[in-house]
């Protein structure tokens, strides 16, 4: 006759293995915080030559810095154009997608364009990429592998190579997506120097919210 385990002892194994799950869980957190650390601080010694190719040519570009990406990498480069705008960098976000289905147009001979994949693979961002290239429209990759076709087809390469993402299965976008925000940041706190730009400039492109009212409070 088979042995029917009672209610309590099947609830002492639900909690206890729920538990196990919290704890591991709790780990797997702790575990991404200090994966995306790690990749973000080994970003600091790859400010090199080409880094600085990057942050002259902006600095000079007559136009705007076209940003674009598809996926979680689109979510990035949406921030950073927003990063590079509010801190006197005209910057724009053109989805990749969208740009081959028109928006492209939106792209002048006096721009340049950011270019985001991890993979440096993703379809409709090389061919954005290409697209521009044929249209002598220099492209600056950021991604996680120098030898993509998104790097090839790029007149500079930012390398935001992570060595594993940050999820327990290392495939969720989250390490490389961290450490291309990181690298956004620095372009755009670099370009803050280059330009000399000001707390009185900060306030005029900030009048609204509780940060334009402090900027407000401190030019009084």
């Amino acid at each position: 006759m088979p042995v029917v385990p009672n209610r309590a002892s099947a609830h002492r194994t639900a909690d206890e293995l729920s538990r196990d799950l919290v704890a591991r869980g709790l780990q797997a957190a702790r575990d991404a915080i200090e994966t995306e650390a790690a990749a973000v601080s080994a970003l600091a010694d790859r400010l090199d030559g080409v880094f600085l190719d990057v942050l002259i040519a902006v600095a000079r570009c007559e136009g705007h810095l076209v940003v674009t990406g598809l996926g979680k990498s689109g979510l990035v480069g949406r921030k950073i154009a927003a990063t590079l705008a509010s801190t006197g960098t005209p910057a724009t976000f053109i989805h990749s997608g969208d740009a081959l289905h028109g928006d492209s147009g939106a792209v002048t001979s006096r721009d340049l364009v950011l270019a985001l994949s991890a993979s440096g693979e993703t379809a409709e961002v090389c061919a954005f990429a290409r697209m521009l290239r044929e249209s002598g429209i220099p492209v600056i990759a950021m991604t996680g592998r120098e030898e993509s076709t998104l790097a090839q087809l790029a007149t500079y390469t930012l390398d935001t190579m992570v060595l594993r993402e940050a999820d327990p299965l290392n495939l969720a976008p989250t390490a490389s997506t961290t450490a291309s925000l990181a690298m956004g940041d620095a372009l755009a706190c670099a370009l803050v120097v280059l330009r000399e730009f000001s707390h009185h400039d900060f306030a005029r492109f900030h009048p609204s919210g509780a940060l334009g009212k402090r900027l407000s409070e401190d030019q009084a």
